[in-house]
């Protein structure tokens, strides 16, 4: 599976922005898509993943509330939408596919076989 993330950038705090990640090479709905990020100098910490299996959505306490996942299995695609963001929020976004389902997986980024090659979103303050 090949992933392409877009949709970074700049913006002011309380701003949103929407991120993309399109799929190729195999079939895209038997995978639980997922979001990460890193902030410099920092680990790359889970943030949002959507399971194939049952579509439930799961994310990370710091996002609950502000950001929302979701995927066009026709167009191969999984968005993560942004809103109310913060200045803890700049990092770089890195959209993974996995064949898990399970929470406990999903949350974890070496269950993730695939991933894109990020999009910077840095959020002034």
């Amino acid at each position: 599976v090949q992933l392409q993330a877009c949709g970074g950038g700049l913006v002011q705090a309380g701003g949103c922005l929407r991120l993309s990640c399109v799929a190729s090479g195999r079939t895209f709905s038997i995978y639980s898509m997922g979001w990460f990020r890193q902030a410099p100098g920092e680990e790359r910490t889970f943030v949002s993943v959507k399971s194939y299996r049952d579509r439930r959505t799961y994310y990370a306490d710091s996002v609950k509330g502000r950001f929302t996942i979701s995927r066009d299995d026709a167009k191969n695609t999984v968005y993560l939408q942004m809103d109310n963001l913060k200045a803890e929020d700049t990092a770089v976004y890195y959209c993974a596919a996995s064949p898990y389902y399970s929470y406990s997986d999903l949350t974890s980024r070496v269950k993730y076989h695939y991933w894109g090659q990020g999009t910077l979103v840095t959020v002034s303050s």
